[in-house]
């Protein structure tokens, strides 16, 4: 296992950050108590605090047991009420937001600050020794001021949660993520200067020649692919490398997962296996796909007839937009990847600007479409993309909007519903610079 995708795995786990709190805990504790020692030797600092702030042994006992139970009822009242949220989302949402709950920070930090509060006032009362030069304390002090933080937190983690359990927040919060990420790593399209076809050449001489195929070494799901790795192998062993699987997909022993082409005779050394991860699980990735998958799988759940909230539907189909409309002006990444003298080593399909215009919308056409208020939303999202967006991706959005009006049940809409669906992809086809070739429904 590569060390990003363990350290991925600590990220997504909810006893992270509260494990790092539950350490600092630990050295707050003993540094309280040493200060306590350094207090009782000197005399002269000692009278500059003020004295309600010592207690004696008895007095700090009982405060220290009260503040403990206390903190560990609101460990476990946290602990509940994030199953609580976990449950919502769950059941309402999607299974691939409970992600995003969990691995929030302010979550985590609360949780995180609970545990600590209850091991740093379990660890005082252990510490906390009467002797002849000892017998008041300070730490007591320092516990009732960290108990004060923890009710503090415990309000702000409250009004947290009603705002967390709101789909509204849900869908934005995933929004800003996503948008965060192609921002981060895509590049303006107008800053890239794309490969001639030729310079990829060598996609085409392998098509003709044998490869050799090696197998998956464990059953499960691809977790991570350390693309930068292969490429360093690949030109060591002067070979080419085909990438057949992709991430989240499921692999078993028999399950050809690399395709390799030796450029010239001789044996191939690398074990290139290990720069695949394969677990059990599908790892949360925080990418841009997985962004939008989350996002439709919740306008899905909103569409369905248990839940029929086509409002929440239009959110989502308007955020949609708003994430494609800033991933058409990117440069997506490349299927092929050269090393530095410009040769061709691995080659990984990756997903045009169409295939996520399809993945965003095709589930959602089909099954929410049939309502005027959706179809609308959808029709607006592709004039939002289109309006912003270049001649190419012009194109793709009319090629899809074709797509959606072949989906239309004409015999079911009324006269009204007609005009106001022509009027919308009316507007459409003018950002398209389709207004030539539109037919009204």
């Amino acid at each position: 296992m590569s060390f990003s995708t363990l350290l991925l795995r600590m990220r997504s786990s909810i006893w992270y950050l509260p494990s790092l709190y539950g350490f600092a805990a630990v050295a707050l504790a003993l540094t309280s108590t040493r200060f306590d020692s350094y207090i009782v030797h000197y005399e002269s600092f000692h009278r500059m605090i003020p004295t309600f702030l010592f207690a004696d042994i008895d007095l700090a006992r009982t405060i220290l047991s009260s503040i403990s139970a206390s903190l560990l009822t609101m460990t476990t009242i946290t602990f509940s009420t994030i199953l609580v949220v976990l449950t919502t989302y769950l059941s309402e949402f999607s299974p691939r937001t409970l992600q995003n709950f969990i691995m929030d920070q302010s979550t985590q930090r609360v949780l995180g600050i609970f545990v600590g509060g209850f091991i740093y006032s379990i660890l005082l009362l252990l510490l906390l020794r009467e002797d002849g030069t000892t017998t008041t304390f300070i730490v007591p002090s320092f516990a009732v001021l960290f108990a004060i933080i923890c009710l503090i937190v415990f309000v702000f983690f409250i009004h947290h949660v009603t705002k967390w359990i709101q789909v509204s927040s849900l869908i934005h919060n995933i929004t800003l993520t996503t948008m965060k990420k192609i921002e981060s790593e895509l590049t303006d399209r107008k800053e890239v200067h794309e490969d001639a076809p030729w310079e990829d050449w060598e996609n085409d001489e392998i098509k003709h020649l044998p490869a050799k195929k090696l197998c998956a070494s464990s059953a499960g799901y691809i977790q991570h692919i350390n693309i930068n790795g292969i490429v360093e192998q690949a030109t060591k062993d002067d070979c080419i490398v085909r990438i057949e699987k992709k991430i989240s997909e499921y692999v078993d022993e028999d399950t050809p997962l690399l395709s390799l082409w030796v450029l010239s005779e001789h044996d191939v050394k690398g074990n290139y296996l290990k720069f695949i991860s394969i677990g059990p699980e599908i790892t949360p990735m925080d990418d841009i796909e997985f962004g939008l998958t989350k996002i439709v799988e919740i306008g899905l759940r909103a569409l369905s007839s248990g839940i029929n909230d086509p409002n929440t539907a239009i959110n989502c189909i308007e955020n949609l937009g708003k994430i494609l409309t800033k991933l058409g002006k990117k440069q997506l990444p490349r299927s092929f990847h050269n090393d530095s003298q410009r040769n061709l080593r691995v080659i990984l399909d990756k997903p045009d600007f169409s295939d996520y215009l399809y993945t965003c919308f095709y589930q959602i056409r089909q099954n929410g479409f049939h309502d005027i208020s959706v179809l609308s939303a959808g029709i607006k999202a592709l004039t939002l993309i289109a309006e912003n967006n270049s001649p190419k991706i012009k194109e793709i959005i009319w090629e899809f909007t074709e797509y959606i009006i072949e989906g239309i049940d004409r015999t079911k809409l009324l006269s009204l519903d007609k005009r106001y669906i022509n009027h919308k992809l009316e507007i459409l086809a003018h950002a398209t610079e389709r207004t030539k070739s539109f037919k009204p429904l």
